[in-house]
């Protein structure tokens, strides 16, 4: 589902305010400015001590992405290479190529390009793995930041209580502030153990899933560049592509959905 960290981390919220609403704390405790800053600004700060700072500016964008991500159709991409199978086979490689335009995803329009242009087995290998060991490289990037975010925010959290009661002992000598003041230090670690496992590291942990999603695809993606290369029959191709495809977006089987005929547009999604 396009929205599932979305609807994960509101019903994360919902279930948390939620019960803290029917114990009957008040949720207006909980907008303590001071602790807001101390937690947000202190994990910006020390996330962009860690990582850096032009990856802590792409991390609004990856959350975007998170939010937004489809998942990969894989049985898709594996009926598209069997249809590329099929044609080489008919009509040899060559005619290929007017199919090469027509493919949205970059790597796969590189990869059959390099197919079409006679690139040797081993130098077509090494240039796609680079690609994929490259884009793991970069994603990871992303996501070792929302875990370092994640582990930064709670920390900080307990910073900020400490610093809220050594102001609440000003009190001591007032007893009818003490308990607010006290209260209120412990929201900074609230807010930080919240933000830490109700957001940045559920997101963290999406980023890899979604990387190694596109990872696999484009490992499907080269193995059957490298089958059409090789002359394959288009059954083989598509019986080898199946074992990378889940069941359930498989052509057929247990738990697939019904097969896309080789001669019609397979649906593509870009890595």
């Amino acid at each position: 589902m396009k929205a599932s960290t979305g609807i994960g981390i509101a019903i994360a919220l919902a279930a948390i305010l939620g019960g803290a609403t029917i114990e009957g704390t008040s949720l207006g405790t909980l907008i303590n400015i001071p602790a807001i800053a101390i937690v947000i600004g202190g994990t910006i700060g020390a996330t962009m001590a860690a990582v850096g700072l032009e990856t802590t500016k792409a991390m609004p964008g990856l959350l975007r992405r998170v939010m937004q991500a489809e998942p990969l159709d894989l049985g898709g991409r594996a009926r598209e290479i069997v249809s590329y199978a099929e044609q080489a086979r008919r009509d040899g490689l060559l005619s290929l190529e007017q199919r090469v335009d027509e493919i949205e995803d970059p790597f796969c329009r590189k990869g059959l390009q390099l197919v079409v242009d006679g690139t040797e087995p081993g130098a077509l290998r090494d240039v796609l793995e680079a690609e994929i060991d490259a884009m793991a490289a970069r994603h990871h990037v992303g996501a070792d930041a929302y875990d370092k975010a994640g582990g930064f925010a709670p920390t900080i959290g307990i910073m900020g209580a400490v610093l809220g009661l050594m102001h609440a002992l000003g009190y001591l000598d007032q007893p009818s502030m003490l308990g607010t003041a006290i209260a209120s230090a412990f929201v900074a670690t609230l807010l930080g153990v919240g933000v830490a496992n109700v957001v940045l590291l559920p997101v963290g942990g999406r980023l890899k899933a979604l990387s190694a999603e596109e990872v696999t695809l484009r490992e499907l993606t080269l193995e059957g560049l490298l089958a059409i290369q090789a002359g394959e029959n288009p059954r083989i191709v598509e019986v080898r592509l199946e074992a990378l495809v889940p069941p359930a977006q498989r052509g057929g089987g247990e738990g697939g959905s019904a097969p896309t005929p080789i001669g019609e547009a397979p649906s593509r999604r870009a890595a």
